[in-house]
């Protein structure tokens, strides 16, 4: 049996003030690699290539996190200044989630994916989630990576929700990175967590097969925390499956 392909859309970055690049955190590419996966980075090329010719080749859709945020123009929101955008990215992934999720490809989104998957539904962000009244500050602590990732709250799963069947446990533990977080819930996502001021913290699309995204960061250090390695372990035996039931074979 060949190795299930998983999609991963890149960011589309001017580095060195010279050029444009495409990219991917390496940790996205070894969680892909770690689900039994091979991983295949999608450049970030918008309406270029139709998103039928990308599903067409992949197994599963992996939406990573990034220090980007999506435009606010694509859930009505209001321009922030200063604010890093990629207008590239969201003309990528915002119709490839679409496409994926009515074509039955595996999905699963993390961080700036999880609010990707939102937004193509047609759901809104607060793009500063510490500024509205009782909410929790969601962003990352200052100092090293291993604090920057570090548990910082915890979420309840819904009972009986996907998560919960999956996982096993009501509560986690989970790091927290972000700043912008979900307003209003898109067409077709059922909440599936949420952290203690109440922000949903993960969903699944309602009616697809595999097809879950979450806030926090699971795929840092995934192999030394059960149930991030769960939620891979899921993901890949679906995007297995998918590869199976199209005849990929070695």
């Amino acid at each position: 049996m060949a190795l299930p392909v998983i999609g991963i859309p890149c960011c589309r970055w001017w580095l060195n003030g010279t050029q444009f690049f495409h990219l991917v955190a390496e940790k996205y590419v070894e969680a892909a690699c770690g689900t039994g996966g091979l991983p295949l980075l999608i450049p970030a090329f918008g309406d270029a290539v139709a998103p039928d010719e990308v599903l067409a080749r992949i197994d599963g859709l992996l939406l990573s996190g990034s220090p980007s945020n999506i435009e606010p123009q694509h859930y009505g929101g209001t321009p922030v200044a200063g604010d890093f955008n990629d207008a590239r990215r969201d003309a990528t992934t915002l119709p490839l989630i679409r496409a994926a999720v009515d074509a039955g490809v595996p999905l699963l989104g993390i961080c700036r994916g999880f609010q990707e998957v939102n937004v193509a539904f047609g759901g809104s962000l607060h793009t500063a989630v510490h500024a509205v009244p009782e909410m929790l500050d969601h962003r990352e602590p200052k100092g090293s990576r291993d604090e920057m990732y570090a548990p910082a709250h915890e979420v309840t799963l819904v009972e009986g929700g996907r998560l919960h069947a999956l996982l096993g446990e009501r509560t986690l533990r989970v790091n927290s990175l972000h700043q912008q977080g979900i307003a209003t819930l898109g067409a077709r996502l059922v909440a599936e967590a949420h952290a203690p001021d109440g922000l949903v913290e993960a969903f699944r699309v309602d009616g697809a097969g595999f097809a879950l995204a979450v806030q926090w960061h699971p795929e840092w250090r995934f192999r030394d925390n059960p149930l991030s390695s769960a939620l891979f372990g899921a993901f890949g035996a679906a995007c297995a499956e998918r590869a199976a039931a199209h005849g990929r074979q070695a």
